[in-house]
């Protein structure tokens, strides 16, 4: 029994299993909150995918040639030299709080257009949006499962712990952020107006990049103040996340009446 659980094919399938568990539980849970003319199931499903694998996709590409783009901008990196100790930290912080956030958001995005044929009203586009955010953060989590597995400091255990931290904090983002983008192209194609969107993709930007700048906060001062100051900006990042899913929910759960399909 204990080889069979340590075959790394086994491991794997565990892992993959408990990244995706939450996400489609909560898409489940999102979905359901409307209390009139819920969404159908086939396009919730496939704007999760959506953004479970084609957003992941494009994101991968687009992250790496603006990371190195904004590597390359030598004002920008002056810039944040003089304000970290730690020159090191300079990369990370350019992916998290300014690639992630601009790329993610976009290409999970494009997600929402699964579910177009059945948008109707706003509200519609938080649901697709929801789902494909969670979407992204299953295969996500999966990505960083998978490497705490094969960094020698971390293992099983380690990893499974991992995800689910992330599923109860990142998940919670991704899906948030991408809802506010998703109401906003529900609001394009509802009024006929191309830039209505981007109103609200520049507000999940800022959910994003503030998410990952409390998570990125807890590195940098983590050699002075230890542990505490992980855990003090994680918590705060980790509310950012849960106030907003509660938002994105009670605005669901606003719908008064049901439209016919």
């Amino acid at each position: 029994m204990a080889g069979f659980v340590d075959s790394p094919y086994v491991l794997v399938a565990l892992l993959l299993v408990s990244a995706f568990t939450m996400p489609l539980v909560f898409m489940v849970w999102i979905r359901n909150t409307a209390r009139h003319d819920r969404e159908p199931w086939r396009f919730v499903i496939k704007a999760f995918l959506w953004g479970a694998v084609f957003s992941v996709i494009i994101a991968i590409i687009f992250s790496l040639v603006l990371a190195v783009t904004l590597g390359q901008i030598r004002p920008l990196n002056e810039w944040l030299a003089r304000r970290i100790n730690d020159p090191e930290m300079i990369p990370l912080i350019i992916g998290a709080v300014i690639v992630a956030p601009l790329v993610e958001e976009a290409a999970k995005g494009l997600g929402v257009r699964a579910g177009r044929p059945e948008i109707q009203r706003l509200l519609d586009g938080l649901v697709y949006g929801a789902a494909a955010g969670l979407g992204f953060s299953a295969t996500e989590n999966l990505f960083y499962g998978i490497s705490q597995l094969l960094d020698p400091k971390g293992g099983a255990t380690a990893s499974f712990a991992l995800i689910a931290v992330r599923s109860f904090s990142s998940s919670f983002l991704h899906a948030s952020a991408t809802a506010t983008v998703g109401y906003g192209l529900a609001k394009s194609w509802l009024t006929h107006r191309t830039w209505a969107v981007l109103p609200f993709y520049f507000i999940a930007v800022l959910m994003h990049a503030s998410f990952n700048l409390l998570s990125v906060f807890g590195e940098l001062y983590r050699t002075e103040y230890g542990d505490v100051a992980v855990a003090i900006t994680f918590g705060a990042a980790v509310t950012i996340a849960l106030v907003a899913i509660t938002v994105i929910r009670l605005k669901l759960a606003s719908q008064s009446r049901a439209i016919p399909r």
